[in-house]
């Protein structure tokens, strides 16, 4: 079913699938007057497909992800998906709130990752077509019971994904809760701006606006430091190509096996700043992030293993890079992070925006 938007651009809503437990599964599909189109899954709240022009005017899909319903339900690489309650990881999978301690899963060797194996990226979500900032804009409704997945309260999660006609994806988040909870929602894209499945991203040229990071140990989780990026090769102060400090033997980078850091983000959290900015130079694709969070993830998708992804081309590592943002891993067990814990009578909102847009340097 196709249907055009309230504001300008067009909107198609059509069955992908359906769970084992019966639950239909739509995929809606926004469409810019540009246009651009961007393809957003019930299940996972999955951002599937994200078609942006290069410098030519050419579009390509710059998301990686897959072409069924089964796939992303085995999926452990989180494509696309919405992470919550708690994205990145939680020690042990334990923390203790109000003088009562939780144990959730651990799912990343000893610690928990993204929330456990039945996190937001693996529930269906309620979808309504909704006009936001002038474009087409998709609003995703899950109600998270009391105990799932180890977690107190009942969380009430709200996402909309807006596709601007300044080819914008504004991801906007909203969560209330009836018990203290933690709280750290994001968004798990991973991106090639040359497209997905057209090699690597080792030559995008990367800039951080983060002039410090939180260390992290053999297992992946942080010390409770903040360390400057300066003499480091998490440096991308200025901009560099992922590759080219990525195999230095670096204890950080030895650790993650790659890049897999939390940065933290110069300017007032809370604020809508920029984070990031990427640079393709084959196809002259550029990608900024600005955001409402102290921090970004940088994930330079070291564990992708060659799993075949649409169209049946295999996602290879490095295939994609992430740029979740988000507050800090393991805030729970640090008070010197910003705090993650969402009280009764608060409201979570934090907001994202990746914008594409096109740059001098287009070689083929």
């Amino acid at each position: 079913m196709s249907q055009q938007s309230p504001t300008t651009g067009r909107v198609a809503r059509e069955r992908f699938g359906t769970t084992p437990a019966g639950e239909a599964v739509e995929a809606f599909t926004l469409e810019n007057a540009a246009g651009a189109r961007l393809q957003v899954l019930t299940f996972g709240a999955v951002v599937r497909s994200l078609l942006v022009p290069d410098a030519a005017g050419r579009l390509a899909d710059v998301v990686l992800g897959y072409d069924t319903l089964d796939a992303y339900r085995a999926d452990g690489f989180y494509l696309g998906a919405l992470i919550g309650r708690h994205a990145n990881r939680i020690a042990y999978g334990r923390f203790e709130l109000n003088g009562e301690r939780y144990q959730l899963a651990q799912n990343n060797g000893p610690h928990n990752l993204h929330s456990g194996p039945r996190g937001f990226d693996k529930v269906v979500w309620q979808a309504e077509v909704v006009e936001r900032l002038g474009a087409p804009a998709l609003a995703l409704r899950y109600t998270s019971p009391d105990g799932d997945q180890g977690f107190p309260g009942t969380l009430r999660a709200r996402v909309v994904y807006t596709l601007t006609a300044a080819n914008e994806l504004v991801v906007e988040y909203a969560a209330t809760t009836d018990r203290a909870t933690p709280v750290n929602l994001t968004q798990h894209s991973y991106f090639n701006l040359a497209g997905a499945g057209r090699g690597d991203v080792l030559a995008h040229r990367l800039t951080l606006h983060a002039d410090a990071f939180t260390p992290v140990d053999e297992t992946a989780i942080p010390a409770g430091s903040v360390a400057a990026v300066q003499g480091t090769p998490l440096d991308f102060t200025r901009p560099r190509a992922i590759g080219e400090r990525l195999h230095d033997d670096h204890p950080q980078l030895r650790n993650a096996q790659g890049y897999d850091h939390n940065f933290v983000l110069r300017g007032e959290p809370g604020t809508l700043r920029l984070a990031a900015h990427v640079h393709e130079p084959t196809s002259g694709r550029t990608l900024e992030v600005l955001t409402t969070e102290p921090g970004v993830q940088f994930y330079s998708g070291n564990f992708l293993d060659g799993t075949p992804g649409k169209d049946g081309i295999p996602y290879a590592r490095h295939a994609g890079f992430c740029l979740e943002t988000q507050h800090f891993p393991d805030s729970l067990h640090h008070p010197e992070f910003p705090s993650v814990v969402l009280r009764p009578g608060e409201r979570y909102a934090s907001a994202t925006v990746f914008r594409f847009a096109t740059a001098d340097g287009l070689t083929g």
